[in-house]
């Protein structure tokens, strides 16, 4: 699906900024990553909305490294592989598993504080995990996590934090594939801005917006894997979308979390006639890979006629303590752990496919990188082991930082000399169709869920590309050029994770097909990229 393109040139007048190092994106991966590159010249980072907006502050879990004497990276890497279901790049995977323990320190130096016991990490244990290995603050690991990160990062004096921008496309040369900024929207000023600099990162995070239930915040709109994509960067793996099977259940499209790590400490699940059923489906019971339990969740839900199915955490010792967050959410909504079940059911959580880089969070374009939940190294595969994401973020940023003064070598950019062939303003669209953006927003987030979820076919497939054709086409301009360009951004990622869906004739991972309900190495063994042309 071809996006209308820029046309003309930058209009005369708007501002251009200038840094060594621009980085858009303020979880854990932007701000980790803008550390690190802050040790070797300028960095602006630009935020959709607040600071304290992203997935990272969302992540109950915990962080996953080989800490402890009784395990080690290769453990680690073994669990990983064995969750990627044949499709990870272990190359990836080694990296993130050696270089892990050595960026958490690094966390845990900038002033992280995890939780403890005797004297010691406290490490807990999730799903598919072989030892106990996450890190964990209470449940709201995230959020320490991009407390410490922001504090650290607003008293750089080599770090400028911009809110309240919203990335339009990055800047790309009309002959040349290399990138030079980004174009994004002034919601402060109501106005177009152009920065300009020697690396642009994308670290915006995921794609959970695009279906009608998910645990991702509002800003997860696939915003820099569109850009991204219309400049020329290839998407990989975006058929494999996970959604965390334990998430409280609610009327509400932005679902609470509830971490897997309950499961690790012993809760147990209950479909509605109050009966176990995990032991039925795997080996491993509620410590199973999370698409195992979300398809187990699903085919109770259908069996008993319910929505939900029960999760049981009144057994785990000190629960109030262990998770005081996810305590006190289920108290304000009527729900005593120590005395309730608790009614889950999946939601969209995480996209293991993004922006096609290397380990040196390298794309396709010179100039351009991408790292954290956007991009795609494969170091996930067709399905990412509980708590890697964090570590993802800090292992990969920190790869890109790691080529600074090869980065810093690229010539002073003279905006003069390349004025006329850069392609950058979005002009004002015409009129396509009567379809308003907040209308096709909600039809996505619908047909996706239905169609694009847990358990998909051909059929249902085959309706959502249509649909999305039909939204695309017949979309009306909006008195908020946002609220246009961010919709956009969802119908053309959309397209590309429905086609790789339909492409996939197998089941694998995060990516399940009832009407090709097996694996099959033998035609499948591959990850698939999709380039815009």
């Amino acid at each position: 699906m071809n996006i209308d393109r820029y046309i003309g040139v930058l209009e005369r007048g708007t501002p251009i900024l200038y840094s060594d190092f621009l980085i858009i994106g303020g979880g854990i991966a932007g701000l980790f990553t803008a550390l690190k590159a802050a040790n070797y010249g300028s960095v602006t980072i630009l935020i959709k909305k607040s600071i304290n907006e992203s997935n990272t502050k969302l992540a109950q879990g915990g962080i996953a490294a080989a800490m402890h004497e009784e395990d080690s990276p290769f453990l680690h890497l073994e669990d990983t592989l064995e969750a990627g279901a044949g499709l990870c790049n272990i190359e990836a995977v080694d990296v993130l598993v050696r270089e892990g323990p050595m960026r958490v320190r690094e966390l845990m130096e900038l002033g992280v504080t995890f939780d403890m016991k005797d004297g010691h990490v406290s490490l807990a244990r999730e799903g598919a995990h072989s030892k106990a290995r996450i890190l964990h603050a209470a449940d709201a690991t995230g959020e320490e996590i991009r407390r410490a990160l922001e504090e650290k990062c607003l008293n750089t004096p080599d770090i400028t934090v911009i809110e309240n921008q919203f990335l339009i496309d990055v800047l790309t040369h009309n002959s040349k594939k290399e990138c030079y900024g980004a174009l994004v929207y002034d919601k402060n000023s109501s106005s177009k801005k152009a920065y300009i600099a020697k690396a642009t990162i994308i670290a915006t995070g995921g794609t959970g917006q695009i279906y009608k239930y998910t645990t991702n915040p509002d800003v997860a709109t696939a915003d820099g894997m569109a850009a991204a994509y219309r400049a020329g960067c290839s998407l990989t793996d975006m058929e494999f979308i996970q959604f965390h099977p334990t998430v409280l259940f609610s009327r509400d499209r932005e679902r609470f979390l509830i971490s897997e790590a309950v499961r690790g400490e012993g809760a147990l699940l209950y479909n509605y006639a109050l009966e176990r059923f995990m032991l039925e489906y795997h080996p491993l019971a509620e410590l199973a890979p999370r698409d195992v339990v979300s398809r187990a969740i699903v085919n109770e839900c259908v069996k008993h006629k319910n929505d939900y199915v029960y999760l049981d955490m009144s057994i785990i010792d000190n629960v109030e303590k262990r998770f005081p967050n996810i305590f006190l959410t289920c108290q304000k909504r009527g729900i005593n752990i120590y005395q309730d079940y608790v009614p889950v059911s999946p939601a969209a959580h995480y996209t293991m496919g993004g922006i096609t880089t290397n380990t040196r969070g390298e794309t396709n374009i010179y100039g351009l990188y991408a790292c954290g939940e956007t991009a795609s190294t494969g170091v996930h595969g067709a399905n990412r082991l509980a708590s890697n994401s964090l570590l993802d973020g800090i292992v990969f940023g920190q790869r890109i930082v790691d080529n600074a003064e090869e980065i810093l070598y690229r010539r002073n950019i003279n905006i003069d000399e390349i004025f006329s062939s850069f392609v950058l303003e979005w002009v004002h669209k015409p009129n396509r169709g009567n379809i308003a953006p907040s209308e096709a927003k909600e039809i996505l987030q619908n047909v996706m869920w239905d169609n694009v979820g847990i358990i998909r076919q051909e059929a249902g497939l085959k309706i959502a590309n249509f649909t999305i054709e039909r939204l695309y086409k017949g979309l009306a301009n909006a008195e908020s050029e946002i609220d246009y360009y961010e919709v956009n951004n969802m119908l053309t990622v959309a397209k590309v994770i429905v086609q790789a869906a339909l492409w996939r004739k197998e089941s694998r991972g995060g990516h399940y097909r009832s009407d090709y309900p097996e694996r099959d190495d033998v035609r499948w063994l591959s990850r698939m990229d999709f380039i815009n042309c």
